[in-house]
């Protein structure tokens, strides 16, 4: 995974988590995915769809 990508996976999770604290919705945990594969780098759908955000990998 890319830095732009991993940076834009950050912040989108960011945003989804807090749009459901401010509307008191589960659905923020959604963020958490985003947020998650962003800090560790790696998203399993993409390895199972073969994509590479990397340009080095």
């Amino acid at each position: 995974m890319g830095p732009v990508d991993r940076i834009i996976r950050a912040v989108i999770g960011i945003i989804i988590i807090t749009l459901g604290l401010i509307n008191h919705s589960w659905l923020g945990l959604i963020g958490f995915i985003p947020l998650t594969t962003a800090g560790i780098g790696f998203c399993p759908l993409y390895k199972i769809l073969g994509i590479k955000s990397c340009s080095n990998c």
